[in-house]
């Protein structure tokens, strides 16, 4: 009796045990609820990229979502604006993307302003001539150029460009005209002469000019960071920034609440002279070159294309930081391209921005 007692005891506990084992493999076999996981993956990811779609009518000189839908895809213009105090205040400036500021005879500068929207240029004044390396950039972005008058000296070289170029010297379109109330009031004829923006698309359109970008000028001018981000440069502070260009001048000073550096030209405000807007830019570059006089006129040459090892400063969001800049050797059709000091090219904040070509060490950075 015991012995049966003791052998059912025996069998009890193996079955118990078998089934323990048969337990544990259960388990170990039992499905992952990966369709779970996988929505909850799938979620995650939509969330992330659908901060970064880019919207249809972004601005491909900025970086922002301002284009009309006109101007999608489309070239932008390229106007130059007479700079020196005597021409101030300039009006129109304030609505364009970038702004470079170069010298040139005198040193004193010259503006060439560029605007992404074609369809939304203002009435620009005081419009000046080209000198030839401001085409020179203009090309790099597929733009229109816009002027009054030329360097004689340089007529050639113009055509070689092939620009499409509206000149008030040549003007058949009622584009251009002289500034009445600025006559009035004592300005000399030179600081004058305007651009009629608002009826430049229908010109274009009209006349048949090409509007759509050349096929490798559709992506973005720059690199942009995210439409969210603003980077602050790596290489230390900066909210003062004072360039000398040699009988002018340029402060640019950081107004963090705004994250935009406003503009002086010689220690005065540099305004908009029809909105009454001080210029300001999310983006300052100062790109530094070798700059010499070419004839008795003080026409000047200008390293216009850099290269790898080309110094220049990035500034934005109370930043600075080192870089090298270069458009492709002798090639006015090509990119203007910034790249760090490790030869990665550069991010840069969305936003406007203002590019002064000048002398080396004529920058100072606080």
């Amino acid at each position: 009796m015991k012995r049966c007692i003791k052998r059912a005891a025996v069998l009890l506990l193996v079955c118990s045990l078998m089934s323990g084992v048969t337990g544990c493999k259960k388990e170990e076999k039992k499905p992952v609820k990966k369709p779970e996981k996988k929505v909850e993956q799938t979620e995650e990811i939509v969330e992330v990229e659908s901060k970064d779609v880019i919207p249809a009518n972004q601005n491909l000189l900025t970086g922002t979502a301002d284009l009309t839908d006109a101007a999608i895809g489309k070239r932008p213009v390229a106007v130059m604006v007479n700079n020196v105090q005597a021409a101030m205040p300039q009006y129109g400036i304030a609505k364009a993307d970038i702004i470079f500021e170069i010298p040139v005879e005198g040193d004193v500068t010259r503006f060439m302003a560029l605007y992404a929207d074609y369809t939304q240029v203002p009435r620009v004044c005081a419009v000046r001539s080209c000198r030839n390396y401001f085409p020179a950039f203009s090309q790099g972005f597929d733009a229109f150029y816009v002027n009054w008058g030329i360097d004689d000296s340089i007529a050639d070289y113009l055509e070689l460009l092939q620009l499409d170029q509206f000149d008030g010297m040549n003007d058949r379109n009622g584009l251009f005209a002289r500034d009445k109330a600025r006559i009035n009031a004592g300005y000399a004829l030179e600081h004058t002469a305007y651009f009629e923006g608002p009826a430049f698309a229908s010109v274009v359109d009209s006349q048949g000019y090409r509007t759509e970008l050349a096929e490798n000028m559709k992506d973005t001018a720059f690199i942009f960071n995210g439409l969210e981000e603003q980077v602050k440069p790596s290489g230390g502070e900066c909210t003062n920034v004072e360039i000398n260009f040699g009988a002018q001048s340029a402060t640019l000073t950081y107004d963090a609440g705004r994250n935009v550096y406003l503009k002086k030209s010689n220690g005065n405000p540099q305004i908009d002279g029809n909105t009454q807007e001080q210029l300001a830019f999310t983006n300052v570059f100062v790109l530094e070159t070798d700059i010499s006089v070419r004839d008795a006129l003080g026409h000047k040459d200008i390293d216009w294309d850099g290269a790898l090892d080309s110094v220049g400063y990035y500034v934005s969001n109370g930043g600075v930081q080192k870089i090298h800049w270069s458009k492709e050797e002798r090639n006015e059709n090509s990119r203007l391209r910034f790249f760090d000091e490790s030869g990665e090219e550069l991010k840069i904040n969305r936003g406007k921005s203002y590019i002064a070509v000048n002398y080396r060490s004529q920058t100072i950075f606080q």
